[in-house]
């Protein structure tokens, strides 16, 4: 009796595991919005990514959580925004000349601590295998071995800089795009055969500098090209197409393993693109908080739910990933664990989401300008942001602390105000004259400010 009750348990267990959606997590790094054919590029091209975009839904308005790769990433993780965690850059918040600088920015923190539930953590409970096959960006002083992190396997390449730059001789693989792709495949034929639903998260070090593509890939783009401009761009779109074609075998793997309608499969980036490719007619790159810099492909397959080449223009963004994972899992999800994002469930049956905006929080400097910036010296000086409705408004601390606050908004420059739906390149500063709108969401940032305990760059 006691040997057929088991059995019928061990029979429950695969069914019900085998119920659960597996998850395919694909995570470009510095792709921009206008650097896949499907959002309007011409000479780069992503056949593989436009085509999966005809099987899933496509949101227009996807954002990244920060505008360079650490905090995005810690954001990811932890389901949170920069100011729960202080996460705000790559090792510093102080990145440029310092003499420049008017206010002492906010310390950076190098990911999330260990205790932290995140995104692996919670699935991995969940009963699911969990694996990371890439970059993590996410380790000590103040983060931790994603092994640590709630996940079972951890893959990267040894990708790096050219070895033999004097020569022009380039790596079969510079990026490490198939490498890891391979054990991406790998890591969900065995979950598949031990019959247990599995977490894979694709984490590519392209198109992140230095730039790199296959040789005959490089070849192809530079015989392609006509113009300078192209001639400038052959091996980033070289790169881009390599991670392309890196997307388009993990899909042909799911459908290999049949398990293609049992994965919700999701595929952005972290932050926009460098300077190498303009996102024009969206303003900035990687690293400002224009739509240039956070503004990101964003595409979601979920198998049962989500209608074949559909569109959604509500904004969304990576906090949102935590949750819709979590809810596709069934993954229970601790009373004391804040979650900053909603599961898009209700976006992909036609729903809406609860929430009526969205926040960015960057308190320090990152030097490099970008291109159409608003300063000739830095990517961005401390900023905040809030995205409500087609409504962006950017808050500079600098001029907010020290040049008058609110009371000197009409001369102070411490608020930008766009309309996203007529003004998507952010060109027409509307403070000045939506005084009303201006005040409704400044109210609501600082608010949020209160509600996270956000902290800004202080008075020196």
């Amino acid at each position: 009796m006691i040997r057929i009750f088991l059995s019928l348990f061990a029979l429950l267990s695969v069914a019900i595991a085998n119920s659960k959606p597996n998850i395919l997590f694909i995570f470009a790094d510095d792709l921009g919005w206008r650097d896949v054919g499907y959002q309007g590029a011409t000479f780069m091209e992503t056949p593989r990514i436009d085509a999966f975009a005809e099987t899933g839904m496509i949101f227009t308005d996807g954002y990244a959580p920060a505008a360079n790769c650490q905090p995005s990433r810690a954001c990811l993780l932890a389901g949170q925004y920069t100011p729960r965690h202080d996460v705000y850059a790559v090792k510093s918040t102080k990145r440029g000349n310092k003499k420049l600088m008017r206010l002492e920015p906010v310390p950076n923190k190098s990911g999330i601590p260990e205790e932290d539930l995140s995104i692996a953590d919670a699935l991995k409970l969940a009963g699911y295998r969990t694996g990371i096959f890439g970059k993590w960006h996410s380790g000590p002083p103040d983060g931790c071995h994603p092994l640590k992190q709630g996940f079972d396997v951890y893959v990267d390449s040894s990708m790096g800089g050219n070895p033999n730059l004097s020569t022009g001789e380039i790596q079969e693989d510079p990026k490490g795009i198939f490498s890891m792709t391979q054990s991406v495949q790998e890591f969900m034929q065995n979950s598949v055969a031990q019959q247990q639903p599995f977490f894979a998260f694709m984490s590519h070090h392209a198109i992140h500098t230095a730039l790199e593509g296959r040789k005959e890939t490089v070849e192809y783009f530079q015989n392609k090209a006509t113009t300078k401009q192209e001639r400038e761009l052959a091996v980033y779109a070289a790169c881009t197409k390599d991670l392309d074609t890196g997307v388009g075998m993990l899909l042909d793997t799911l459908d290999a393993l049949g398990i293609a309608d049992n994965t919700l499969v999701v595929f952005t980036s972290d932050n926009g693109s460098i300077n190498a490719s303009s996102q024009e007619p969206l303003r900035g790159n990687k690293g400002a908080y224009y739509e240039g810099g956070i503004r990101e492909p964003f595409i979601l397959r979920w198998p049962g739910l989500t209608k074949p080449g559909s569109k959604n223009g509500t904004p969304v963004s990576n906090i949102d990933l935590f949750p819709t994972f979590a809810d596709a899992a069934g993954a229970k999800i601790p009373g004391d664990k804040i979650l900053d994002g909603e599961t898009l469930r209700p976006l992909c049956t036609g729903g809406e989401l609860e929430r009526s905006a969205m926040f960015w929080h960057f308190p320090g400097y990152l030097d490099r300008p970008v291109i159409r910036g608003r300063d000739p010296l830095f990517r961005t000086r401390p900023v905040s942001v809030i995205r409500k409705g087609d409504w962006k408004l950017h808050l500079y601390h600098e001029e907010w602390l020290l040049d008058g606050g609110r009371e000197k908004l009409a001369t102070n420059r411490a608020v930008e105000l766009y309309n996203l739906k007529t003004d998507i390149g952010e060109r027409v500063d509307l403070n000045h004259e939506n005084t009303a709108k201006r005040d409704e969401l400044l109210n609501d940032l600082l608010a949020w400010f209160e509600s996270t305990d956000a902290k800004l760059a202080a008075k020196k």
